[in-house]
């Protein structure tokens, strides 16, 4: 918001937005003389503007933060600490509860009506912070009567389907229902979901019932089976949501879902493929919160931060970022971008698709249907005056070759590559089809990673290790570990034993040395043995200092990469 539109008055607002003509704001504000009443509610009642115009212009006005209803899934533990009475009395809707923070957000027409927010108060109790957002009169009644006097809890819906008449089979999903509650599952699994930090979201039709899935800190793990019956509505539910043909059930099909869950922005990719038994649907969870981290937040060791921001110093070359899929590249890279932004440069990103918008970054993402793939896009970004190109990912020559090019024209460009370490990316860019020649003095550096799982706090137990574990852990490294620690299980950690996960790296610093050695064609053994001459360490290397640290396990650091290479 500029600077001189920041101190306007609603109606002068509305005025040039060309919302409200200067005739209908004298009439309102005559009204206003008679009735004592809200300008903008006057405003909506005489049918001058709409609520969400208002809301809008409101959230201007009052430099506050403005959530739109319609797209919020509230929270099931948010609504229970303020009842109904309360809620339709003082024109509220809770949205969100921290517990760690202790703090309950609730959306209000009038966030300034001190009297309404000590009531609340009152209720919850005076520990718990109240955060108000602005949301119009008319949405938060409607949200009151849908999100109360329902059950909203998956055990209590499911009673209710169980127990109810409802025709799943010719239920199309309209979203006004929510006393539908079908509508209401679907809602509360996604909240329940980005609540437990899931990162995609499997519903699985076997021959007689249906699986539900959540992939959390990177393993799979079963939460609901439900009779086959219910399907047929869920999958239309969210395919409905999804923007997606609900008649076609015969060819895979992508979409996007975007809510407001337990307080923050989440977008769901979704993917349907049929199956045997039925359409398989996969959301995978884009929670901006997880997606976009600092790079000093990224929990990665000293000496690879300080190694990493002398890689981004070099004003051109290129960043290579490798690892299977679901490995935390695209956060790594966006992490890095994040550590680059400023009004100084010019940031554009050519991905596959864009999942998380960035300020002050031009995202591209890539349309094969229009002509626009990763080779093509970077010669059109290239005329964009970029500083930084990021590449979502080199597949094929004429990629590389476009990606090499620009980072020999004077540009930084980030990519991807599927290899197994660091060093392997340069035969497999060879494999490809990219020189030696070109590829030495050009690349910066390369970074292989894992995510890797951290274990609970609250329930890990220490044990003494064997001959065996020790030689794997000590390997000539002076360090021997009286005590490392394995995993239990607990309810904090619903009995994985595993709570988060952290970037389990190993990069590889390109240097002049290194690229006289690749120039000459020399082996990958060779390039290897040079690198750990510069002091290089390997994933397992990496995994085992954490292991000592006692932050995880072998057997998880054994399960993304391969130990066994410390006991040759």
């Amino acid at each position: 918001m500029n600077a001189q539109r920041k101190h306007r008055r609603l109606g002068e607002i509305l005025i040039d937005d060309g919302v409200i003509s200067k005739d209908q704001l004298h009439i309102a504000l005559t009204e206003q003389k008679k009735d004592h009443k809200l300008l903008g509610k006057i405003l909506v009642d005489m049918g001058f503007a709409t609520e969400s115009i208002m809301r809008r212009a409101l959230g201007e006005v009052l430099e506050q933060d403005i959530v739109d209803l319609s797209r919020v899934v509230p929270d099931p533990d948010a609504i229970k600490m303020i009842n109904s009475d309360t809620a339709r009395k003082h024109k509220v809707i809770p949205l969100s509860y921290d517990p760690n923070k202790q703090t309950l957000t609730i959306a209000m027409s009038d966030t300034f009506n001190l009297f309404s927010l000590d009531r609340i108060r009152i209720q919850i109790g005076q520990h718990i912070e109240l955060v108000p957002v602005l949301a119009g009169e008319v949405e938060i009644s409607n949200a009151v009567d849908q999100f109360y006097g329902y059950e909203l809890s998956i055990d209590g819906i499911l009673r209710e389907i169980e127990t109810g008449e409802v025709d799943y089979s010719n239920y199309q999903g309209d979203v006004e229902e929510y006393s539908q509650p079908l509508v209401r599952l679907v809602d509360v699994m996604l909240s329940d979901a980005v609540k437990r930090g899931a990162s995609d979201i499997h519903f699985e039709p076997e021959e007689s019932f249906l699986r539900i899935r959540y992939r959390i800190d990177g393993v799979l793990r079963q939460i609901r089976s439900l009779h086959k019956n219910y399907w047929p509505a869920i999958a239309v539910r969210l395919k409905v949501m999804a923007d997606m043909n609900i008649a076609e059930t015969r060819a895979a099909q992508d979409g996007r879902i975007s809510r407001t869950i337990i307080g923050r922005p989440i977008d769901f990719r979704v993917a349907s493929q049929p199956t045997i038994h039925g359409e398989n649907i996969v959301l995978r969870v884009l929670d901006r919160e997880k997606g976009i981290i600092p790079l000093e937040k990224l929990e990665l060791p000293e000496e690879s931060l300080r190694t990493l921001k002398i890689m981004m110093a070099r004003p051109e070359g290129i960043i290579l970022v490798t690892g299977p899929t679901g490995s935390g590249k695209t956060t790594t890279l966006y992490s890095l971008l994040n550590y680059l932004s400023s009004e100084q440069i010019n940031i554009m990103t050519l991905e596959d698709p864009v999942e998380y918008p960035f300020p002050l970054i031009r995202q591209t993402s890539v349309n094969e249907a229009a002509g626009v793939d990763f080779a093509t896009g970077i010669r059109s970004l290239m005329r964009q005056d970029p500083d930084v190109i990021l590449v979502g990912e080199v597949r094929d020559e004429a990629t590389a070759e476009m990606a090499f090019r620009a980072a020999m024209t004077g540009h930084q460009v980030y990519t991807t590559l599927h290899t197994n370490s660091a060093i392997g990316a340069l035969p497999r860019l060879r494999d490809i089809g990219i020189t030696p020649e070109i590829m030495a003095g050009n690349i910066i550096g390369v970074i292989a990673q894992r995510l890797v799982r951290k274990l609970c706090t609250h329930c890990k137990v220490g044990y003494k290790p064997d001959k065996q574990e020790l030689r794997l852990l000590t390997n000539g490294d002076g360090i021997i570990p009286e005590k490392i620690y394995k995993a239990k299980g607990c309810t904090v950690c619903e009995q994985s034993g595993y709570k988060g996960r952290f970037a389990m790296l190993e990069i590889l610093k390109m240097n002049s040395d290194l690229d006289d050695l690749l120039a000459h064609g020399a082996t990958t053994k060779e390039i290897r043995d040079a690198a750990y001459e510069q002091g290089f360490f390997t994933l397992a290397d990496d995994g085992v200092r954490h292991i000592i640290n006692g932050i995880t396990s072998i057997k998880e650091v054994g399960r993304v990469t391969d130990l066994t290479e410390r006991m040759t």
